[in-house]
């Protein structure tokens, strides 16, 4: 019997999945996305093959963190400039962006080259519960 692998000329069904970030932990909840936008939860999942299916995240603001990461957890980011570096704590960063918050937590979960970027395009997040991604209906999934 030979293992099979996936290839990039083959087609791949790519479902949409929804998943509801109210109440959930940010870096579990980044776990299972990251899984899924990889493609680990199909029997046909390859490594060096995008797998995966489109994950759209909605309810972003009411992620939570467990103990006092809201005030010492730190997202740096840098301008390209001398001195440009700027420090944001995550109860910040909430405020702000908290599409940002989800996006970050995924993004350190995937693999960091050419085909890590290509599937974090996949990720769909949202601050509030509406998305205009119902023409695809999604599949609803707790996580």
């Amino acid at each position: 019997m030979k293992t099979y692998f996936a290839k990039k000329q083959e087609p791949i069904e790519k479902r949409w999945v929804l998943i509801d970030a109210d109440g959930k932990i940010l870096g579990r909840m980044a776990t299972e996305i990251a899984d899924i936008l990889r493609g680990k939860n199909k029997p046909v999942y390859t490594p060096h093959v995008d797998t995966g299916d489109f994950v759209v995240v909605i309810n972003a603001e009411k992620v939570r963190l467990t103990g006092k990461k809201w005030d010492q957890k730190i997202y740096y980011h840098h301008s390209g400039y001398i001195g440009g570096i700027k420090a944001h704590p995550a109860k910040e960063l909430l405020e702000k962006k908290p599409e940002e918050l989800v996006r970050h937590a995924v993004k350190g979960m995937l693999p960091k080259n050419r085909l890590g970027r290509k599937i974090l395009t996949k990720l769909k997040v949202y601050r509030g519960s509406e998305h205009p991604h119902e023409a695809q209906m999604p599949i609803p999934r707790s996580v």
